[in-house]
């Protein structure tokens, strides 16, 4: 009987539980990190990037210190290490885009300048006014804030010869004209340097007067 009342009293085996399998928290991170690089690699290459303006030649439209964003798919997306081919294109160039492009010189630096001539445009500047397939003109964007005239024999800068704007190409310039080095000194853009245009300022810092320019922040770049 006693045999009988341990074997009633043991209560039956249960199975053990299988282990929940979890990736581990590290790896979590980890997958959650690559996938917001890679989508902002993906941005930054075909949809819009972020500059900082670093030069007054672009005043007063953009000031030193203005964060900006740039349309990088309107011109078409260039596809790395392809040469410059570019997808899903919008539209060329036009005069009076403020675009960002590769300084032709040197292609590690990034240049903001505004759209004077397209290909096939003739361009030339007569004391200091610029003249488009003859016609004076006239951005309403462009500063003077220099006096004297420089005569063409020593620079381009107030009087340039016509040059003729070569297919693929385009001439641009600084709104602030006197100080600012642009076509007139080093020539044309080709297609393949233009990284995008430039449409809205995003962030505004004036660091000599250390304070934030909250008229700029949102405004748009026309």
């Amino acid at each position: 009987m006693e045999d009988l009342k341990n074997l009633v009293s043991e209560k039956p085996a249960q199975p053990a539980a299988k282990p929940i399998k979890e990736k581990h928290i590290v790896r979590e991170y980890a997958e959650s990190i690559l996938i917001a690089v890679l989508l902002a690699l993906v941005i930054r290459t075909f949809i819009v990037q972020a500059f900082k303006i670093p030069s007054g030649s672009m005043e007063d439209t953009l000031a030193i210190g203005d964060h900006i964003l740039v349309n990088k798919f309107i011109y078409g997306s260039k596809i790395p290490f392809t040469g410059g081919n570019r997808v899903m294109k919008f539209r060329d160039p036009r005069q009076g885009d403020v675009i960002v492009f590769e300084y032709p010189e040197d292609p590690s630096k990034d240049f903001i300048k505004r759209v004077v001539g397209t290909p096939g445009d003739t361009v030339e500047v007569k004391d200091k006014r610029v003249y488009v397939n003859g016609k004076l003109y006239a951005n309403p964007h462009e500063i003077h804030k220099e006096l004297d005239t420089i005569p063409r024999e020593l620079q381009p800068r107030d009087n340039k010869d016509p040059v003729k704007v070569p297919p693929g190409s385009y001439f641009v310039m600084g709104d602030n004209r006197d100080r600012s080095y642009d076509s007139r000194f080093w020539g044309f853009v080709s297609m393949d340097k233009i990284k995008g245009l430039a449409f809205i300022k995003y962030w505004s810092w004036d660091k000599d007067k250390f304070r934030v320019r909250f008229g700029s922040i949102g405004k748009l770049i026309d």
